[in-house]
């Protein structure tokens, strides 16, 4: 079993112009949306496909920890459909615009620098505290909204294919920033796929981190 927790949409700003990193800031609108309380355990992958998708070592004396080693495809051509087919019901991956928005604390959001907390060390694995070592799920401080790892441990992959700028039309060497955007699902096409949170080979300089909401 595990928790999927409903997601109060709003509109925020996305991105950040504080770091070019932190994509260019905008305006989006998120509908109502579930997400898990913690990434994807261990337990659950090996429930749903009957194996973990390690080649090299074993790791299933460690249920709780997250999953990783996973791709893109194994995750939304094999896990996800069998996920569904066993649960009836419909999982998908979360767009980087939900993700960010669940990550900042939704409607609960303070705009704290990491997935609650401006400190690292309350609510993140990284790359100080955790020897690059995975670490059982919700062994640290969760966010506003009751959400864990979203800062560190492993990272998470979201559905969007990534684009330096959203995806957004250039006019004369000018991105153009639409006003809003409502439920935006990314660029129409690329080659690669959007992966965000920072894991715990990520290290903490001069306050900037890649377990960072917005990078």
């Amino acid at each position: 079993s595990f928790n999927m927790v409903l997601i109060s949409g709003s509109q925020y700003s996305m991105g950040s112009s504080e770091q070019s990193d932190f994509g260019l800031s905008h305006q989006v609108a998120v509908n109502d949306f579930y997400i898990s309380e913690t990434e994807t355990t261990n337990a659950l992958w090996k429930a749903v496909r009957g194996s973990l998708p390690y080649t090299n070592h074993s790791e299933t004396d460690k249920p709780e920890f997250p999953v990783s080693e996973t791709t893109w495809n194994g995750i939304v051509n094999d896990f996800i459909p069998a996920l569904n087919q066993l649960t009836g019901k419909t999982f998908r991956l979360p767009t980087e615009a939900e993700w960010e928005y669940a990550a900042l604390g939704g409607k609960k959001s303070n705009g704290y620098k990491y997935a609650g907390s401006n400190t690292l060390d309350d609510v993140a694995w990284y790359l100080t505290n955790s020897g690059s070592k995975k670490k059982e799920v919700k062994g640290k401080q969760p966010n506003q909204l009751g959400l864990y790892d979203m800062s560190g441990n492993v990272n998470e992959w979201c559905s969007d294919w990534y684009d330096y700028y959203y995806g957004f039309p250039v006019v004369n060497q000018t991105v153009v920033v639409p006003t809003l955007q409502t439920n935006p699902k990314g660029p129409d096409s690329g080659t690669k796929k959007i992966v965000r949170g920072g894991n715990i080979d990520n290290d903490e300089f001069w306050g900037f981190s890649y377990c960072n909401v917005k990078y």
